[in-house]
């Protein structure tokens, strides 16, 4: 009676740490979402919007960061049913809250720009960008729900992560060339910001892709 009492107790944490890592995960997502609307909004030049919708990602960030906290909390009271997936969970979630970093830093870069003359044409590729990453990230999404369930659609949704980041990295190139043609227009302290958002959305776009060659790990486990 007392073991399985214990084993009932060792279910309901293996419950709980998956369902708040699920939580994290899905918010870390939603914050690349949130920055390609920042974006498409400083492309028509809705800077009001834009601010508002920054404070809205430093809130859901500060949520990712409690989130993993709380699963590290949960795993670490686990034992010997925890043992095969604790590694496995924890990898997740940090890859993920480094992930939602990168876009609240990206999001920073945007409020340190607030008011800043900025070409439209700089706006437009970047916002092309966070598009592509928001195309990323959903499939990065797709990938981790597949994972138990349908690990060759897992596998298969790793590898579009992997394609479509390298479509980032080609857009991410278009936008470092930009500086050559608008030097003389920007001023150098806001071309150093701009350069920061860029590599900010780059870096999480490569956290997808990391995050993808994992679960191709995990699937073909299962």
């Amino acid at each position: 009676m007392e073991k399985r009492s214990y084993t009932w107790f060792e279910r309901k944490r293996q419950a709980k740490a998956l369902d708040l890592a699920q939580e994290q995960i899905t918010k870390a997502l939603d914050t690349v979402a949130l920055l390609n609307e920042i974006m498409q909004k400083m492309v028509i030049g809705a800077e009001k919007e834009a601010m508002y919708c920054i404070g809205t990602i430093f809130k859901v960030e500060g949520e990712v960061d409690n989130l993993r906290t709380e699963v590290f909390k949960e795993l670490s009271k686990g034992f010997a049913l925890f043992t095969e997936y604790r590694e496995d969970i924890m990898h997740l979630v940090k890859r993920l809250d480094t992930l939602a970093d990168h876009v609240k830093d990206a999001a920073r870069c945007v409020k340190m720009l607030e008011g800043v003359k900025v070409p439209k044409e700089l706006w437009e590729t970047v916002a092309l960008m966070t598009k592509t990453l928001v195309d990323c990230a959903q499939a990065l999404r797709g990938s981790i729900e597949k994972i138990t369930a349908d690990p060759p659609e897992a596998i298969r949704g790793a590898k579009l992560v992997e394609r479509i980041e390298r479509e980032l990295d080609n857009e991410y190139l278009k936008a470092k060339s930009l500086f050559i043609k608008y030097a003389r227009e920007m001023h150098s302290g806001a071309i150093v910001i701009f350069d920061d958002l860029i590599e900010f959305i780059e870096h999480a776009a490569d956290i997808c892709a990391d995050t993808a060659d994992y679960i191709v790990i995990l699937a073909s486990r299962e």
